[in-house]
């Protein structure tokens, strides 16, 4: 697959700059059509797919535990002085929910996934392809990209709403002991509150653009780093401009995606 060459030096003019970027977004466009191309035709190659997502995903879990919980922590104890001002104390454990559910908790879980995962898809793949494993796979008769990229996106884009969801979990256990401690509010009372402030077009938006999400973390990683050139200084590039990119193509389709979700709020 050839891709535009992207320019490397230590100080770029304006005029490299922005042809390093449309050969950025050119290259990507390229490579997911191929990847959508690539995926519906056979082999599959499922164990490994049940191997990224036990190595992207599963092992993602520990910092995410500790990141949902802080977010709901600092969340309900941000919100509850506002509250009490206007002795609104008993609408902090749906605030707090809907607040996590539809935003907080899938943006927060993509971008901290992007920094692990996407980072390390660029700089493995990177270093296949600068050691020429990948030109050696070819060889052999094995289809690379079928093989490391497929797979791996696969893996990113399924896995992400499980750990969404398992950080909304977190969250509002954060948010449960924040609020424990500065009242008396019981857990009975506190789990009555959120599942009434809750409705299903809260997780179904908000659990839909997470698989978005996954599939940009694994692709993006996945094209910077099969794309890798020049060496080990080229594998840096690959992971460093990896999470900078899968993290600004987050927050652009979540801008988007939450205004469609506006126009569809009705339907859903």
């Amino acid at each position: 697959m050839k891709t535009p060459k992207i320019i490397f030096k230590n100080r770029l003019s304006f005029e490299e700059q922005v042809y390093n970027f449309f050969a950025t977004i050119s290259g990507l466009t390229v490579f997911v059509l191929k990847f959508f191309k690539e995926v519906f035709v056979p082999p599959y190659e499922i164990p490994q797919v049940k191997k990224h997502m036990d190595e992207l995903g599963v092992k993602t879990f520990p910092i995410v535990s500790v990141t949902g919980f802080i977010i709901g922590l600092v969340l309900a104890m941000q919100t509850e002085p506002v509250l009490r001002t206007f002795g609104a104390t008993d609408y902090l454990p749906g605030s707090v929910a809907v607040s996590v559910i539809r935003e907080l908790g899938p943006v927060i879980t993509a971008l901290i996934f992007a920094g692990r995962v996407s980072s390390g898809i660029g700089a493995e793949l990177g270093s296949m392809r600068v050691t020429e494993q990948i030109d050696a796979m070819e060889v052999s008769g094995v289809h690379p990209f079928k093989f490391l990229v497929v797979t791996r996106v696969i893996a990113t884009t399924m896995v992400l709403p499980i750990l969404t969801l398992y950080v909304d979990f977190i969250a509002m256990v954060g948010a449960y002991i924040a609020v424990a401690i500065s009242s008396e509010m019981s857990l009975a009372y506190f789990s009555h509150s959120v599942v009434s402030a809750l409705a299903f077009g809260d997780f179904l938006p908000a659990i839909a653009k997470t698989f978005v999400f996954g599939f940009i973390v694994g692709i993006v990683g996945s094209y910077k780093g099969f794309t890798a050139e020049g060496g080990t200084e080229g594998v840096g590039k690959a992971s460093t401009t990896s999470i900078v990119i899968a993290s600004l193509l987050i927050l652009i389709f979540d801008m988007v995606l939450v205004k469609i979700t506006l126009w569809l709020w009705p339907i859903i």
